[in-house]
């Protein structure tokens, strides 16, 4: 699999000391060595640096709001000098979950919210300015879980009413969400993948300057990482350690690379080529390798530019923040 281009750009990834962040990193560094790799950890001094000088390790915590504004300008900052070449892939890969208690940011936010949607959301409006014009691509991590009528999600919601995200009452809804009087662990990918995915590319297209940058979404499937470290016990040892990595090794050695279960070296490959290849178009949300399902309510236009309004509203977005001329 080639670059779109060989001019030299920058791949900028996040939560990239987790179990598929680090196969991503081992993948961008084997298979793209002419990109300048931006790796973002929530605590730098714990990750390893990088043995190649095309590739930087910085903090970035997702649940401070102010922090990701300050990191965003620094890095438009260095691009717009020329220290370091445009963003051809922005991935946004860090994720959150838990299991038997809920905690908060320091603006009150549900922490899942905010790392997973929230902190995202205002990351990549505030580097829209500095990705690459003309092959520019984002690429959003999303999950099967966002689609209540998936034949693996659909049981855990027996009620049709727990199927919606959305009411009526937006505002509602997404402070439910926003500050955790709701559960969010399906939210979180709805928006994420869903709701905003459609509604950037539709913003996107309309835009003069930015109107080639696209949108992917993807699915990378069940695999064996980090994300259930809040879990118990036995998911995280038995299920996932187990279970899953086993499980999915032993796929991969049969020849199968679109299992439900993959490995993060599988997975870090379909996210690269969501990014990279020419063949898939803006707007589209893929598992793995194959276009996936996408849940009715995210392709409701009316809901996603309600959404999209309402995540301006808690990001507190001002003028002159994001290159994207429709942001309000």
């Amino acid at each position: 699999m080639a670059p779109l281009s060989p001019l030299q750009g920058s791949i900028l990834v996040t939560g990239a000391n987790g179990g598929l962040g680090k196969a991503l990193t081992s993948h961008i560094s084997t298979h793209y060595p002419d990109y300048h790799g931006i790796y973002t950890v929530r605590d730098a001094s714990s990750s390893s640096s990088s043995s190649s000088t095309s590739h930087e390790t910085i903090p970035l915590d997702l649940t401070n709001l102010t922090t990701i504004r300050t990191t965003a300008t620094t890095i438009t900052t260095r691009i717009t000098t020329g220290q370091i070449p445009p963003l051809r892939i922005l991935i946004l890969n860090a994720g959150f979950l838990e299991f038997h208690q809920q905690t908060h940011t320091p603006d009150g936010f549900d922490m899942s919210f905010a790392v997973n949607y929230l902190g995202h959301f205002l990351l990549i409006l505030m580097l829209l300015q500095s990705m690459d014009r003309e092959q520019g691509r984002i690429v959003l991590i999303g999950s099967s879980t966002h689609d209540p009528y998936a034949p693996v999600v659909g049981r855990h919601y027996p009620d049709e009413s727990w199927k919606m995200i959305i009411g009526r009452d937006v505002t509602k809804a997404m402070e439910g969400i926003a500050y955790g009087t709701w559960s969010s662990n399906r939210d979180d990918p709805s928006l994420h993948s869903g709701f905003r995915r459609g509604e950037l590319q539709k913003r996107l297209e309309k835009d003069p300057a930015l109107c080639n940058i696209t949108v992917v979404g993807i699915d990378p499937g069940t695999m064996s990482t980090g994300i259930v470290r809040h879990a118990s016990w036995f998911v995280q040892t038995v299920l996932h350690g187990i279970v899953i990595a086993n499980v999915a090794r032993g796929l991969a050695l049969l020849g199968y690379r679109n299992a439900v279960v993959r490995t993060p070296e599988i997975s870090a490959r379909d996210v690269l080529d969501a990014g990279m290849n020419p063949k898939w178009r803006g707007g589209d949300y893929l598992d793995g390798m194959e276009i996936g399902r996408v849940s009715e309510e995210a392709r409701d236009e009316e809901k996603r530019a309600l959404v999209w309004r309402e995540s301006v509203r808690l990001v507190g977005l001002r003028e002159g923040e994001t290159g994207l001329v429709d942001w309000k």
